[in-house]
């Protein structure tokens, strides 16, 4: 037969840990569903519906997702920044925002940012970019036309090339598109880094047609192209 005392500890330890298990899941139970706080300091948020199906994930550098299609995380290529990704009805990547930059270790500046907006299952449809290093700098608007089979498969074509040599690489990545297509720019409206601005109009095949353009010294032009290059009109200021 136990002593007394020692009865008694077990009775009172097994009534604490009934108490302790009855708040804690009280706790849980009774979870405010709203709340206000002045401050919140995280890593990483995830936005989602209430079925579970993830919508926004805002992040910082290190915990920054990588490519997200119908809930299944595939890794990212170079996606190694700060930022806000959207997600479509299906939990698909849909577009994002992205920026960062800092003074490098030889006293070079750097800044970036970046918002897109996706095709269904493909990359970025239109494109908003500011970029920095050191004296070269540019600011663009970009939109670009992409083909309609899922981006899944330059994934898993990236994932099955990723030991070959270089070389055969972008011979696979040549095939791959010149086969089933690749994305197409068809304009650009920016400061390219020799500090002139400019539009530039593309063709379906991405072959400049139009670029009206202001130089670095403020001589303006106007050319149109032909499908090869060549410039067959040409506005110019007379001198």
């Amino acid at each position: 037969m136990k002593p007394i005392g020692q009865r008694f500890l077990m009775i009172y330890a097994g009534v604490l840990t009934v108490v302790f298990s009855v708040t804690v899941l009280s706790g849980f139970a009774h979870t405010p569903r709203v709340m206000t706080l002045e401050q919140l300091d995280v890593q990483r948020i995830n936005l989602r519906e209430p079925d579970g199906t993830l919508r926004l994930v805002i992040s910082n550098t290190d915990k920054a997702p990588g490519i997200i299609i119908k809930g299944k995380e595939y890794p990212h290529p170079d996606r190694k920044t700060a930022g806000m990704i959207f997600y479509n009805d299906e939990g698909t990547e849909n577009g994002g925002l992205i920026f960062g930059g800092e003074k490098t270790t030889d006293g070079s500046k750097t800044s970036h940012g970046h918002l897109s907006f996706d095709a269904y299952e493909q990359d970025q449809t239109m494109a908003l970019d500011s970029h920095q290093e050191g004296a070269t700098r540019y600011t663009k608007l970009q939109f670009n036309d992409y083909p309609d089979y899922s981006i899944l498969e330059e994934l898993q074509l990236m994932a099955s090339i990723k030991d070959l040599p270089q070389d055969q690489q972008k011979a696979r990545i040549k095939a791959f598109f010149d086969q089933n297509g690749g994305p197409t720019t068809r304009m650009v409206l920016g400061r390219v880094a020799d500090s002139s601005v400019l539009l530039a109009l593309n063709d379906a095949q991405g072959h400049q047609r139009i670029v009206m353009k202001v130089a670095p010294d403020g001589t303006p032009s106007l050319q149109m192209l032909d499908s090869t290059g060549k410039v067959s009109g040409e506005l110019v200021p007379k001198h």
